[in-house]
């Protein structure tokens, strides 16, 4: 009996196997045409299935190098920074440090003298819901000013002026996309570790997942991609300064789908504190959010998604728990447009 129980058991193993293969031979097959149609922008992709994991890459790290892109070819992840900085939130939560309905008003930074209107009124989860109603900040006028580096304008006093001027919440409640509510993150996480944001992410999603090629201040790497403007125009990795819990992560199709394991895995404690963050604290007709994730539901089968653009690159992360599949995409270029098409035509002939 004991024999027939493990055979059937290998058995098992070997179809899931088997059946990941060919799906990922399938998505392969999705970004090979989508690299012959733009065979200007480099690809990465990384695929989990039931923690089988599959890469698959095309394209030179820049126009000028002969290298190919691989699984370890480092990219910016921009605004997928959002999701790692909602998780260590969450692990907050798990740790009893905070609670995701807390006001932020004895969480901030003593910098940061909130007016009258706004005081118990902003909660954790309204920052990482994209919902809070504090300004941002202007980009048009930080790419103006500096077109590679846009976000070396920005410092801790710009950013609690901004705060300490606002004196209302125009529009409290309704979603819009926000950098300062993932910075005010970042620094209530300092808050609570005592602790640098890089001293946190480093010791509790870098380190414990062994994430050797994820990077916050030191990313001059070899296999380091070039990224480029939608004109096709050389852009600058974006430098780490108090902005980066919103989106100065710089990382790879390799330690992007370790950490999609972690994720759906709910016995581990990024999986534990993930499940924290795909609750629903935002809807309209429009859109369903979780704490810095996207939520869709179709046919019984929800899928958590975020994606980031910087000046010059482009990603997208995707998994659906209920099925247990993961995917990143990132290119080397700001292509927005191709980075969701090529993800919608995964999803909607392969993984729906």
């Amino acid at each position: 009996m004991k024999t027939s129980v493990q055979f059937l058991a290998a058995l098992l193993l070997l179809c899931n196997f088997c059946f990941a293969q060919d799906t990922f031979k399938r998505i392969d097959s999705i970004i090979k045409d989508s690299h012959q149609k733009n065979p200007n922008v480099g690809i990465s992709v990384g695929f989990i299935q039931n923690d089988e994991k599959h890469y698959t890459a095309y394209g030179k790290l820049s126009k000028e190098s002969q290298v190919d892109i691989n699984e370890k070819s480092l990219f910016e992840i921009a605004s997928i920074t959002k999701i790692l900085t909602s998780n260590l939130i969450a692990q907050a939560v798990l740790e009893h440090k905070i609670k995701v309905d807390d006001y932020i008003d004895n969480y901030l930074p003593k910098g940061y003298v909130l007016h009258e209107n706004l005081k118990n009124k902003i909660k954790i989860s309204d920052l990482a819901s994209h919902q809070s109603g504090l300004p941002d900040l202007d980009f048009g006028k930080l790419i103006e000013l500096n077109p590679q580096q846009p976000m070396n304008s920005v410092t801790e006093n710009s950013l609690t002026t901004i705060v300490n001027n606002c004196t209302q919440l125009i529009d409290y409640g309704k979603y819009r996309y926000s950098t300062i509510g993932y910075t005010l993150l970042g620094q209530i996480l300092e808050t609570l570790y005592g602790k640098s944001y890089d001293e946190i992410i480093t010791a509790k999603i870098i380190a414990p997942l062994k994430l050797k090629t994820t990077f916050t201040k030191d990313f001059n790497v070899k296999n380091r991609t070039v990224g480029y403007s939608p004109e096709g125009g050389n852009q600058e990795f974006f430098n780490w300064n108090v902005t980066a819990p919103a989106g100065l992560i710089k990382s790879n199709a390799f330690d992007m789908i370790t950490y999609l394991k972690a994720v759906l895995n709910k016995e581990t404690t990024i999986g534990k504190a993930a499940i924290i963050t795909e609750k629903i604290f935002y809807k309209d007709e429009k859109r369903e959010m979780g704490l810095g994730v996207n939520i869709s539901t179709t046919d019984g089968d929800t899928i958590y998604l975020k994606s980031g653009d910087s000046m010059g690159e482009s990603s997208i992360i995707c998994y659906s728990r209920t099925k247990n599949w993961g995917i990143i995409i990132l290119l080397n270029q700001r292509n927005s447009k191709l980075r969701q098409d090529m993800l919608n035509n995964i999803y909607s002939t392969i993984l729906k």
